[in-house]
């Protein structure tokens, strides 16, 4: 499985995933830093990535006719990393998953 995380989230939350055993990349190592979500979205359909992100906008583009990408949605509050990357690890196993049996949206909250 590999992930891609949006730029809102740090860079240190794709090599979490990395060291998890998961491939992973960041949208700023893709030189898509400016990209929109289109461009993104477009990225990730291309490559099979899942995208990691706390825009809603990318919510939407899931539930369009046709979309197959799948979204982790990080609905955290603003919080540091060391947190951030705890909240996942609590889930990590769980939010596979539900990747894997074919949910399109997986909440982290």
């Amino acid at each position: 499985m590999t992930f891609l995380v949006h730029n809102q989230l740090p860079q240190t939350l794709a090599r979490f995933f990395v060291s998890r055993g998961h491939e992973a990349n960041h949208v700023l190592d893709l030189g898509m830093g400016e990209a929109g979500d289109l461009v993104i979205w477009n990225y990730a359909k291309k490559n099979d990535c899942v995208i990691v992100s706390k825009d809603e906008d990318f919510i939407s583009l899931s539930w369009q006719t046709g979309a197959k990408n799948q979204v982790v949605w990080v609905r955290l509050g603003n919080c540091r990393t060391p947190a951030l990357l705890a909240a996942f690890d609590s889930v990590l196993p769980k939010l596979i998953q539900a990747l894997q049996q074919g949910d399109r949206v997986v909440e982290l909250r």
